[in-house]
């Protein structure tokens, strides 16, 4: 079975790119791995559920590309089935590129990160955007239980093909929960030798001065 995200993302003039850079060979062997990568395993989705953003590429009617970048708590982003993901489209600041970028194209391309563990998920998809009236029971699913502004429509991604990315170039960084979750031994430890400082402190006031 063909490598889906391959078959997409290698064009003849990518592949004559990989030539001309001695990358071909090795690329060949990926492109035609038998592994399939277009529906999503557990692993995937329990990364896109742990995720508090991603950044969405679309393409205009002028070829054009443009990144956004969407936000919001862990676990917005929905895994609906093995080849559909689902989140809640928030009013923004209102220039609406990539909602008139799908309206020509459909396709767009997902970069889910984790910068602290250094891992990286590409999503090839198509994107369906919805009336949130038409669609109550996703209304309910997606929408955040405590939104930053208003709902203006669901997005359905259909995926077309994954796959995880090299972490070597990716800088590690950590969000301020993450940080928490790191510094906590540190903290426990610190607030550990301050009490033991008291302490001995304490003892020490206590006992009666040496005579000179």
């Amino acid at each position: 079975m063909p490598q889906h995200y391959a078959r997409i993302a290698f064009t003849d003039e990518v592949k004559e790119t990989q030539r001309a850079n001695g990358s071909r060979r090795a690329m060949q062997r990926f492109e035609e791995a038998d592994f399939a990568n277009d529906s999503l395993g557990p692993a995937e989705e329990q990364f896109i559920a742990e995720r508090d953003g991603f950044y969405l590429a679309t393409a205009s009617s002028s070829g054009w590309p443009y990144v956004q970048y969407r936000g919001g708590p862990p676990g917005f982003v929905h895994v609906i089935d093995e080849t559909t993901l689902a989140w809640a489209e928030l009013r923004g600041n209102r220039q609406y590129i990539s909602h008139g970028n799908l309206t020509t194209d459909k396709r767009a391309s997902v970069f889910l990160m984790d910068y602290a563990r250094q891992q990286r998920l590409k999503i090839f998809g198509s994107i369906q955007l919805l009336d949130p009236d038409h669609h109550p029971e996703l209304r309910a699913r997606t929408m955040p239980s405590t939104p930053r502004t208003q709902l203006q429509r669901l997005a359905l991604l259909h995926v077309h093909a994954y796959d995880w990315n090299c972490p070597q170039h990716i800088t590690p960084r950590y969000t301020a929960a993450e940080l928490q979750e790191t510094l906590l031994p540190v903290r426990e430890e610190l607030q550990r030798l301050r009490t033991e400082n008291d302490r001995l402190r304490s003892e020490l006031a206590r006992r009666p001065a040496e005579a000179t």
